[in-house]
């Protein structure tokens, strides 16, 4: 499985932005996508995930109500929409995926490049 994340930049505090992470080769054989994001000298942090087929997601409390995971009918695409974006969610964005339920780092069997994501004034 291949992913390729893009849609990182430039926001101001309250502002919004959509990453998207494109899936190619063997998706059928991953049943979980998701995102997770990490600043220096700290570890990659779980953000959100999805089951693949039935859609179910789960998110980190802090980004409960403002950020919301989805994909494209064609499971193509896997999307992170994010609101009302703090100064605290400045990070690189990592898509993920995974043939279990993605809990933490250690659960990802497949890696997309980062995106960089800052928020500041």
């Amino acid at each position: 499985v291949q992913l390729q994340a893009s849609g990182g930049g430039l926001v101001q505090p309250g502002g919004s932005l959509r990453l998207s992470c494109r899936a190619s080769g063997r998706t059928f054989s991953s049943d979980f996508m998701g995102w997770f994001r990490q600043v220096p000298g700290k570890e990659r942090e779980f953000v959100a995930a999805m089951a693949w087929s039935e859609r179910s997601t789960y998110y980190e409390d802090s980004v409960k109500g403002r950020f919301f995971i989805s994909r494209n009918d064609a499971k193509t695409y896997t999307y992170l929409q994010m609101n009302n974006l703090k100064d605290e969610d400045t990070a690189v964005y990592y898509c993920a995926a995974a043939r279990g339920r993605i809990s933490d780092s250690q659960s990802v069997n497949y890696w997309g490049q980062g995106t960089l994501v800052t928020v500041s004034s």
